[in-house]
């Protein structure tokens, strides 16, 4: 029995072996003085009713219903510590009981994406061996210059969730590959806003044909190996394939859409059944029956609540779902991975200290993640910055796509030529999908400031052009533009930058402010563009500016002005609606 089960009492709230310390302000494990002091709660007995995993239970189509759980006897509930009576008036914050369900005390968001169900767990509220316990879960991969060192919360970022076909665990000989060295078989970029008013996560289809870039590789004895680069292959193969690790996955997206990841985490098909039994199992809407015999997925028409196996073949069939193809598919995984998310950051969950050990206990141990957000500390941050999202301004859609035309019989997608690249110009300048409140007066008028002000003479501009990412041979059209065309004289062509970037940038010192806000003018560069830094030295030995041609850079000439209204996109959703899967 472990220490969370000793000295049980058939009347003990669960939620009073976390009381709160008044001198630190958190809550903290309580257990009774007889029972060995533990600050890490045990693994729980598994019940009979969880050792299969493939139950299902259906209830009426009825909306905004809840499903109500009892436990099972083997959950094991230490004895409530006895209390001294109140006086009269109770300092807030001193109660040996955990705050009512309004409290903001339990800083926890559980967040889901990817069909292998990647959660981010921030447990507020743990002890530090609580968090070296979960820490100890994750499994971390070194990819190098892929990710970043580290998580800043003052950014917007990029976290690109793959969920691989790789079989490992008891259970999963039916589903994926057999022998597969874990392709990228789902995948979502998600993104977060500096603001943190939206999100978007983008569903990138397994077999969308991308061309995918040379990757350095770290091996066992760590040196690094450069896996060679392959042209139009499928998506899927940017991992797993010829050695290839995460951090090629994350360079294919970056070569594909101009936006970079900054992390990744990624899980097998267990994740998604210890998940959806960890937090009790995930509503589901169907608008007709469903009787796949190769994925045993067999539901009724209407609502049920799915968990473990039958979460895994929810998610993972094809063959259900309208053309029988992997696009139908991606939108019956997104609708799954929004209940999972509702049901994640429902009251219940939230305030449940518990439910929320077992969820995060889940959570860490089904994640492989990058070294930059490799520890809980970490993750809590992520987790933390993600909770400010609000559901209904989340969205979920898909990479635009068309068929194949190179092939006869369809396979394959490949992006599409009009209107995939308005979606990317949208995520990388941080633009929202849904209606949200716009910047913030203080942050528009400080990029509108950096345009105000004298300039300079095209003729005492002083520049050189990096290629950061746009067409080949850009910087040097640039350069013969500026000194042909606007009589920029003192500009010179720096070739490629050290590594891409979505969007163009032209960074300087104060003092060439004036420079700057002339180049601006004539290029139709936006404040946002515009980068107080540092000057460098040019080729003869004077201090220049730098501008960084992105992969928005559309030619020389042409105004660079970000977009501010995304796009609309077939097929898109937000978090926070319910949909039934046809």
């Amino acid at each position: 029995m472990d220490a969370q089960g000793r000295g049980r009492a058939d009347n003990v709230d669960p939620a009073d072996q976390w009381v709160l310390n008044p001198d630190t302000g958190e809550y903290e494990l309580q257990l009774t003085p007889s029972a060995p002091q533990s600050a890490v709660p045990g693994p729980r007995r598994a019940s009979s009713r969880r050792a299969g995993g493939t139950a299902s239970r259906q209830r009426p189509a009825a909306p905004g219903r809840q499903q109500t759980r009892q436990a099972t006897s083997s959950e094991a509930v230490p004895v409530r510590p006895r209390r001294r009576a109140a006086p009269p008036e109770e300092p807030p914050g001193r109660r040996g009981r955990r705050p009512e369900k309004k409290s903001k005390t339990k800083k926890v968001l559980m967040w889901t994406g990817g069909t292998m169900a990647l959660v981010l767990v921030g447990v507020g509220t743990a002890g530090y061996l609580v968090l070296k316990h979960l820490e100890g879960n994750v499994t971390t991969t070194d990819v190098g210059g892929a990710a970043k060192n580290g998580f800043s919360k003052d950014e917007a970022f990029n976290i690109l969730i793959i969920g691989t076909d790789k079989r490992t665990g008891k259970g999963n000989e039916g589903y994926g590959d057999k022998g597969s060295a874990g392709h990228a078989d789902t995948n979502v970029l998600l993104h977060v806003s500096k603001d943190r008013t939206n999100a978007t996560a983008l569903s990138i289809p397994r077999d969308l044909i991308v061309d995918v870039p040379d990757c350095p590789t770290k091996q066992p004895d760590g040196s690094t190996k450069v896996v060679q680069g392959t042209d139009n292959v499928r998506f899927n193969t940017s991992l797993g394939q010829d050695g290839r690790d995460a951090g090629c996955t994350m360079r294919t997206v970056k070569e594909m859409t101009g936006i970079a990841p900054d992390h990744f985490m990624m899980a097998d098909f267990n994740a998604v059944k210890t998940l959806t039994t960890a937090v009790g199992g995930v509503d589901v809407c169907l608008k007709n029956s469903v009787n796949d015999k190769k994925s045993h997925l067999d539901l009724t028409a209407g609502e049920h609540t799915i968990e473990g196996e039958q979460a895994l073949a929810f998610v993972r069939t094809r063959h259900a779902w309208g053309n029988q193809g992997d696009l139908d598919r991606i939108k019956v995984q997104q609708q799954f991975l929004s209940s999972l998310m509702r049901k994640m950051t429902s009251g219940d969950t939230l305030t449940n200290p518990t439910k929320l050990f077992k969820l995060a206990n889940a959570a860490t141990k089904a994640l492989t993640v990058d070294k930059g957000i490799g520890n809980v500390n970490t993750l809590m941050d992520v987790a933390q910055e993600l909770k400010k999202v609000p559901t209904k301004n989340i969205t979920f859609l898909t990479v635009p796509v068309v068929d194949n035309p190179a092939e006869k019989v369809r396979a394959t997608v490949v992006v599409h030529p009009t209107q995939a690249s308005p979606v990317f110009d949208a995520i990388a300048n941080d633009v929202s999908f849904t209606a949200v409140k716009k910047k913030k007066k203080a942050e528009k008028s400080a990029e509108a400031a950096r345009l105000k002000g004298t300039q300079s003479e095209a003729s005492e501009v002083r520049v050189r052009v990096f290629n950061g990412g746009a067409a080949g041979g850009a910087a040097q059209e640039t350069v013969s533009w500026l000194q042909t065309s606007v009589g920029v004289l003192k500009s010179e062509n720096a070739a490629n930058a050290p590594e891409s970037i979505a969007k163009t940038t032209l960074e300087y010192a104060p003092d060439q402010a004036p420079q700057a806000r002339k180049l601006a003018a004539l290029m139709g560069l936006s404040g946002a563009a515009l980068k107080p830094g540092e000057s460098f030295t040019n080729s003869q030995g004077m201090p220049t500016m730098t501008l960084t041609l992105g992969k928005d850079f559309k030619g020389a000439g042409v105004p660079l002005t970000p977009p501010t209204k995304a796009p609309e996109v077939d097929g898109k959703s937000t978090a926070d609606k319910v949909e039934c899967a046809s």
